[in-house]
């Protein structure tokens, strides 16, 4: 028998629930519980995952570890845990980048570890070298947060396994439960800390912290599309002038002295 089936049985009888009763806890046949735990079939991603979390635990957990009286968790906040990843490959077998458009986004929250949804997603293939290495995915942002990139950009991202990797003042997307798809800029360390700060290059709005427990997915902003073009340098103020020949005049006084 697999995982799924004797862990379900295992933990419904250690809840004390019948079939019956634990089917119309899931709200669903009680048929259907006597197939899961027979192994003659398996519940589909969304029932999956209520039932892990019923029982407290990751679909990983649920799906991968023989659940037993000697059993223990792994703890779930270090950062570096395993994490079920979903991707969709060509049909020469190379990772796609997956595009998570905005009005997909809420809808990402649910699916992001769902081969399905995964699958479902407008995906693409770039002949940059730089983005051949890894495994990457890309988001459609909106809001003025991260000027000068413009809302609508596409910011592709590599997914980051060990979040201890993160470094301050780098770009991310983070995925969390309660901000969703956001692009920021960290603010510390995650190792350091048992929640991670994020920062707005724009100034006007104020930085915040989210919880290790909060966060789903991170990835390194490694490249971004816009199909807003950069304005035009404005011409040099008197100041800038000024302070372009108070440069150059300490670059010359330097090169003398060497």
């Amino acid at each position: 028998m697999s995982n799924i089936s004797n862990n379900l049985k295992y933990l419904r009888k250690k809840k004390g629930h019948t079939q019956q009763a634990f089917a119309d806890l899931m709200e669903i046949k009680r048929s259907l519980i006597g197939a899961y735990e027979e192994d003659r079939a398996e519940p589909k991603y969304d029932l999956l995952k209520k039932i892990a979390e019923y029982f407290d635990l990751t679909i990983d957990e649920f799906i991968n570890e023989k659940i037993s009286d000697s059993w223990k968790p792994k703890p779930k906040s270090s950062g570096s845990n395993l994490r079920v990843l979903s991707i969709s490959v060509d049909a020469n077998d190379r990772e796609n980048i997956e595009l998570v458009p905005v009005k997909a986004s809420a809808g990402y929250l649910n699916g992001f570890s769902d081969p399905q949804y995964i699958s479902d997603l407008p995906k693409f293939q770039l002949p940059i070298p730089a983005l051949r290495q890894g495994t990457f995915r890309a988001f459609e942002i909106m809001g003025d947060s991260m000027l000068p990139v413009q809302p609508g950009s596409v910011i592709i991202g590599e997914y980051l396994d060990n979040w201890s990797e993160v470094k301050t003042g780098e770009t991310y997307i983070v995925i969390s439960k309660n901000e969703g798809v956001v692009y920021k800029r960290a603010g510390n360390r995650f190792k350091e800390h048992k929640d991670l700060k994020l920062i707005s290059d724009n100034k006007v709005y104020d930085a915040y912290t989210i919880a290790a427990d909060d966060i789903l997915e991170i990835w390194k902003a490694k490249a971004y599309i816009s199909t807003s073009l950069p304005e035009p340098a404005p011409d040099p103020t008197m100041e800038t002038l000024t302070q372009m020949m108070a440069q150059m005049q300490k670059s010359i006084s330097q090169l003398n002295k060497n």
